[in-house]
């Protein structure tokens, strides 16, 4: 007989969402995954998926969380180049160490709708989308629409400050001002905390604006723009990586 316990979790996942990842490059990666606080880890928080291969993960009905692609993974080590989460497979919980190209979602949310978002605001490390299969909307633009950050030149044309190098001099992800500099302004906080006091316009170098303008849809820091965030009612999300 089925504890109380397990069967409000099986219940959970089969009346819950399923999102589709993919990894669209000619090399692996390693997908992280970490859940908002009181929300359960999918698949413990990570996998190796080998390059043009896809994986299932169910998620319960109102969960929420980010999704990320890790580069340059050394399976003796567990050590990622970018987006490693403490040199395991499975993060269990840890985040991916900046610069990481995000892709966030709440399931449920205000009004019932899922929000959506490929998010910048840790830097870039791979390209990355995210789209509703199916799924209900109201038809405008930000409704039920991919939403990706597709520009491969982020890391070739990166400002030098914010390039970030492996041992070999090769350029592998794009920083974000906040942390390049680690200063208040930068990264919105203190003084600056307020969307009204921190704005990319008027800090010193306007980073985010170079983000902004390879990958419009995607957040490029912190205070960025409502047009960013996308929503929907769906069943199946497809994240794309590469």
């Amino acid at each position: 007989m089925l504890t109380n316990t397990v069967f409000v979790t099986l219940l959970a996942l089969c009346s819950g969402v399923e999102f589709q990842i993919q990894n669209a490059a000619n090399f692996d990666i390693w997908v992280g995954i970490q859940a908002n606080p009181g929300h359960p880890q999918l698949r413990d928080g990570g996998f190796d998926l080998p390059a043009g291969h896809k994986v299932s993960v169910q998620a319960p009905e109102k969960w929420a969380g980010r999704f990320w692609g890790r580069t340059g993974c050394n399976a003796n080590t567990k050590h990622c180049q970018t987006g490693d989460c403490g040199n395991k497979l499975k993060c269990n919980g840890a985040g991916g160490t900046p610069p990481a190209t995000l892709v966030e979602i709440t399931l449920k949310g205000d009004q019932g709708l899922d929000f959506y978002d490929v998010s910048l605001v840790d830097g870039f490390n791979i390209v990355a989308s995210i789209k509703p299969s199916g799924g209900q909307g109201d038809g405008s633009q930000y409704s039920c629409k991919k939403d990706a950050c597709s520009n491969h030149t982020v890391i070739n044309q990166c400002p030098e400050e914010l390039k970030v190098k492996n041992g070999q001099g090769t350029v592998i992800a794009c920083n974000s001002a906040c942390n390049a500099f680690n200063t208040d302004q930068y990264c919105c906080r203190g003084a600056y905390g307020t969307p009204d006091k921190c704005k990319s316009s008027t800090w010193p170098v306007n980073y985010p604006k170079f983000f902004k303008d390879r990958c419009p849809d995607a957040y490029s820091y912190a205070y960025d723009d409502h047009k960013s965030t996308f929503t929907c009612k769906a069943e199946t999300y497809v994240i794309k990586f590469g």
